[in-house]
């Protein structure tokens, strides 16, 4: 499994232990983002995360393989999750492989970075009974610009 988007639970250390198993290269660099308790307004009660699960899916694979030809993975993982979320439930979980772990933490960032921006998972963000959209960040767009290159958007 390359991709994989549910609204079922996912546990990040479960994720990461099968991934090191199969690949066991020189270097594997993971990341796992969970549900804050805050925003820039306060705090955060939950969050809601919708998806149209085929695109999502589609998006993230082809990330994953621009990410292996571009950092030259030996393999790769993503996970993203969608549905009603508590705070610190996880919400994505990355895995990157490759020869050498510069290229492996690379890889990883690429992705996140790129996934903020790019993939089509909506926000709402859950606060004493009210509920807002959240929109893409300047610093966001900002961390994906900084791995534009002509081949990225091919």
């Amino acid at each position: 499994m390359l991709v994989h988007v549910t609204d079922e639970t996912i546990d990040p250390g479960d994720l990461a232990t099968r991934f090191y198993s199969r690949h066991p290269d020189a270097a594997v660099a993971t990341f796992a983002g969970f549900v804050r308790d805050f925003n820039d307004y306060g705090r955060v009660d939950s969050l809601f995360l919708e998806c149209y699960v085929e695109m999502a899916t589609r998006v993230l694979n082809d990330l994953g393989n621009k990410a292996k030809q571009r950092f030259g993975l030996r393999a790769w993982q993503i996970v993203h999750r969608y549905g009603e979320m508590e705070t610190a439930d996880p919400i994505v979980f990355v895995a990157t492989s490759a020869d050498h772990r510069v290229e492996a933490f690379a890889a990883c960032e690429f992705v996140m970075d790129t996934l903020k921006t790019d993939a089509p998972f909506w926000k709402r963000e859950h606060s004493g009974g009210a509920g807002h959209w959240v929109t893409v960040k300047g610093v966001d767009t900002d961390r994906r610009e900084r791995w534009s290159t002509e081949d990225l958007d091919q």
